[in-house]
């Protein structure tokens, strides 16, 4: 008799429902479409130098009650329309969250917070929510961690992100490649920007690469390579990369492989210590810089909730408001902020170029 080879370490396994069955549950209908392709082709214009406004990524390091999100998109979407000759203002909406060892998730992997991983429910909710984000007006961001779960929501994000501990992996290169809106790719957990300038430059090449089309079928699929990617500097190991010489060395490096001269600066993670009430103070060093005439920071990322800090997502009751994941700025916290920011690009403005 012959011996067992496969799936000698799986417990269970349970049926993933296909991307084309949420998707006919919550539609994007055509003004939400409309919000999205103006949405990106914007924030395009913003990081090639086109466009001189400042492109704000702002909200919870990740989503874990969707009715709190809903209320913290209400609050964005006033600050967007207050701000919005001097920046573009997107919503963090991040449903995956990388663990260095084990840890929650995210929404989409344990919706229910307790270890059952109902995985349809998350996608489930994750869509219904962004549909309903977009529907109140605002861009959305997110981290395409898991390379075939977007199928499951990609055409509801208007900015992508490939996070420092992916940014290393051909796959998620090889993803960028074929995803329809700008991305991001940040620097890598030890500091390391040639790695991300690599990421970059792959993913502006056509590639194939096995993954599912949206009736959840698996498919060899050939991109055409995606010119809308850019850096991220988020700081490392190695401390925080956010300086002004640290973006000078970005930029030149950014140059030399001929790519534009234009970058985001993630205020939290390695840039703050993981210290939310120190984004406060790079997000100030950084308007600064943009007020005397700094045109290549393009783009600034802030984790912001309703309430500031961070809680155990094991905790009974949870506090409505506050991040289960890493600490963030307060909601009340993060408005002065954005003000700074807004005031920076007017000064700038009046800067030669």
């Amino acid at each position: 008799m012959q011996s067992p080879t496969s799936d000698l370490r799986i417990r269970a396994m349970r049926p993933l429902a296909a991307p084309a069955i949420f998707e006919e549950a919550f539609p994007l209908d055509d003004d939400g479409a409309v919000r999205i392709f103006r949405a990106r082709r914007e924030i395009s214009s913003i990081m090639s130098g086109a466009d001189d406004r400042l492109l704000v990524v702002v909200g919870p390091c990740s989503i874990h009650d969707p009715a709190a999100a809903m209320e913290f998109a209400a609050n964005l979407r006033a600050a967007a329309d207050r701000h919005a000759g001097e920046l573009l203002i997107v919503m963090r909406v991040y449903f995956e969250k990388p663990r260095t060892v084990v840890g929650w998730k995210g929404l989409i992997n344990d919706p229910d917070l307790d270890g059952t991983f109902h995985i349809n429910k998350g996608l489930r909710l994750a869509r219904k929510l962004m549909t309903e984000i977009t529907a109140a007006g605002i861009p959305i961001a997110t981290e395409f961690l898991d390379t075939t779960l977007g199928q499951y929501y990609a055409d509801l994000v208007s900015w992508g992100a490939i996070g420092a501990r992916t940014v290393e992996s051909q796959v998620h290169r090889q993803l960028a490649s074929g995803l329809s809106m700008p991305v991001g790719f940040k620097n890598r957990t030890d500091g390391s920007v040639q790695v991300a300038v690599d990421a970059i430059l792959s993913a502006r090449h056509a590639h194939w690469f096995p993954s599912l089309t949206r009736k959840g079928l698996p498919a060899c699929m050939q991109t055409t390579g995606n010119i809308d990617t850019h850096l991220v500097l988020r700081g490392g190991s190695n401390g925080p990369n956010y300086s002004s010489e640290d973006v000078r060395s970005a930029v030149e490096l950014l140059t030399r492989n001929g790519l534009p001269p234009h970058l985001m600066v993630d205020c939290s993670h390695g840039n703050s210590g993981k210290d939310a009430s120190r984004q406060s103070a790079v997000a100030a060093e950084l308007a600064a810089r943009i007020a005397a005439g700094d045109r290549a920071i393009a783009a600034v990322m802030i984790e912001s909730n309703l309430l500031g800090g961070s809680q155990d997502y094991r905790a009974v009751p949870l506090v409505r408001g506050r991040s289960v994941t890493d600490e963030c700025l307060s909601w009340e916290n993060t408005l002065p902020v954005i003000a700074q920011l807004a005031g920076a690009v007017g000064a700038r403005r009046g800067v030669p170029v």
